[in-house]
């Protein structure tokens, strides 16, 4: 009973640890800190089992883990309020072209990642977005004032009855 206390206790952890890193920083690892992600799933791992080899142990922790991976998908759907504080909510980063300075402090995104992630999307200054969203998966979406007047979205628009 011991070992599922602790792969408890090490499970929330590192579910607060990966919400502290912030949502940008977890889209794309670099070498280094995939490295040090697999470092604390090894120390984690030894945290839980004291270095217990048995078998036993290894389907206990595997387990407990995957059971509260599920009962949290489980409280998501059940309570919709929750998912908020489990997964993460959308925030609002970019509106009329200006950049919110301060929520992207508070999410942990510089500018400059602002401003790399429009140049992936084709956009080359802010001043042309209306609304930019950081997802909770650490994307960002991006929509301009031409999306809803007829512009680029790439909708099929209402040409007339055709011939």
């Amino acid at each position: 009973m011991e070992i599922v206390v602790r792969a408890v206790l090490v499970f929330f952890f590192l579910w607060g640890i990966t919400r502290l890193t912030g949502r940008s920083s977890l889209g794309e690892l670099s070498a280094f800190q995939l490295i040090l992600y697999t470092a604390m799933g090894d120390l984690a791992q030894q945290a839980v089992t004291q270095q217990d080899f048995s078998l036993t142990s290894v389907v206990l922790t595997i387990g407990t883990f995957t059971l509260l991976t599920l009962a949290l998908s489980w409280v998501q759907v059940r309570f919709p309020r929750s998912r908020p504080v489990v997964h993460g909510r959308p925030v609002v980063v970019v509106r009329d072209g200006e950049p919110d300075l301060a929520v992207l402090s508070e999410e942990r995104m510089s500018l400059d990642d602002l401003l790399a992630s429009a140049r992936q999307q084709g956009i080359r200054r802010l001043s042309g977005v209306e609304l930019a969203v950081l997802e909770t998966d650490g994307d960002v979406s991006f929509f301009s004032a031409l999306d809803d007047d007829g512009g680029e979205d790439g909708a099929a628009r209402d040409a007339g009855p055709v011939g």
